[in-house]
């Protein structure tokens, strides 16, 4: 399995493959709550994808939510491969990358069935209590980079 750091319109598309499959047809999120600004372009956030034998499987993207503060968001892994360690391997490359860049601070806004995962990765609750985002309680979550 590779890691991209994505920077062509064709990895970006490979990266929503992921994202609708994940978010839209299992999780039910509306199609225009799902895709962004962020999406416009590989230029517009940095986004991550990882490929199996050429196929999409999993998918992340980061962008500075304020100065030093890193913010991921849509680490989606398609059904078959959870399990695997990718959701993890997306999050070390995207603090890695974010480190590269000076970043201090990583936040995300975990699905609550997904706190326990951030927290074994370092990642402590910050918000006072759970909210929804499209439908689905989240949490705040940070960790120091």
């Amino acid at each position: 399995m590779e890691t991209i750091r994505v920077t062509t319109s064709e990895e970006l598309q490979a990266c929503f493959q992921v994202r609708l499959k994940v978010f839209v047809e299992e999780q039910q999120v509306p199609e225009e709550l799902e895709m962004d600004e962020k999406d416009e372009s590989p230029a517009a956030c940095h986004h991550f994808l990882i490929v199996d034998e050429g196929q999409p499987v999993a998918t992340a993207r980061w962008y500075f939510y304020q100065d030093k503060t890193a913010k991921f968001q849509r680490v989606a892994v398609l059904k078959e491969y959870r399990g695997k360690g990718l959701g993890k391997k997306l999050i070390v490359e995207m603090e890695k990358q974010a480190r590269e860049l000076n970043a201090e601070s990583a936040i995300l806004d975990a699905q609550c069935q997904a706190e326990g995962f951030y927290s074994q990765l370092g990642y402590r609750v910050i918000s006072e209590e759970p909210f929804y985002d499209a439908d689905i309680l989240h949490v705040r979550m940070q960790k120091p980079l």
